[in-house]
């Protein structure tokens, strides 16, 4: 299921910082209802992240109208593929190493990873185009692989090769750009928004959506001193990748 409270909050605060917000949704009229209820600042865009020719045309419309981005929020994420709510317990005794649906991996991973990289690839000439560029790659904890491998960790035994590995993998693409753009002024970090109720988990969460996504939007709003290269949660705290 899709993340889509987050993205929503987060557009909501960087408007409010004034910052003019592009929404991007699968469903435009969607996109068009969720950028009106913000209102002035926030502007509705298609966009797919598993879609070619969607990511293709977002970035155009951008350069035609915008001629730069100075921001790019990767927040776009699923947990899983299935209809209707699912447990924890029973997502983390589905989705074993052993046992996992080899489609349900790969159409995660499709949103996840190989989505972010192409919204990347598509987004970058773009990106250079500003004076002050930054991307913030929305990951999660449950991706780190240095806390995951202790034992001691609270959902060390809920990690598996669905959404958990989905998020190391991105951590490494994220790890990519970081050294990619280490030479030019474009920053690019990576955030938690920690355990947040959001459909991502079936609600599930112990943080609301306004504490989880207090972290994306500092980051988001780091000027040009702001650093680079960081893993981060509420507030500022490190995350070991």
């Amino acid at each position: 299921m899709p993340d889509k409270r987050m993205g929503l909050q987060v557009a909501k605060e960087l408007v409010a910082n004034g910052v003019t917000v592009l929404v991007g949704s699968r469903d435009f009229a969607r996109g068009q209802a969720a950028a009106s209820g913000i209102g002035q600042g926030a502007i509705a865009l298609q966009l797919d992240v598993t879609n070619s020719a969607s990511i293709a045309a977002a970035a155009q419309r951008i350069g035609e109208e915008f001629g730069r981005l100075d921001l790019l929020v990767n927040n776009a994420a699923i947990s899983n593929t299935r209809k209707g709510p699912v447990s924890l317990q029973e997502y983390a005794e589905t989705s074993r190493a052993s046992n996992a649906s080899l489609d349900e991996v790969r159409a995660v991973w499709e949103t996840n990873v190989f989505g972010v990289l192409a919204v990347y690839q598509a987004m970058l000439p773009l990106l250079r185009a500003s004076s002050d560029a930054r991307i913030v790659n929305v990951s999660s904890g449950v991706g780190s692989l240095t806390t995951n491998a202790d034992p001691a960790f609270p959902f060390h035994a809920m990690f598996g090769p669905v959404y958990p590995a989905s998020k190391a993998a991105l951590n490494a693409v994220t790890l990519a750009m970081m050294i990619e753009l280490e030479s030019t002024a474009i920053k690019v970090n990576l955030v938690s928004p920690a355990f947040t109720r959001t459909n991502l988990n079936g609600y599930a969460g112990t943080e609301s959506v306004e504490d989880g996504s207090r972290e994306v939007v500092r980051v988001a709003l780091l000027g040009p001193e702001g650093p680079t290269g960081t893993f981060t949660r509420w507030e500022n705290t490190t995350i070991p990748w």
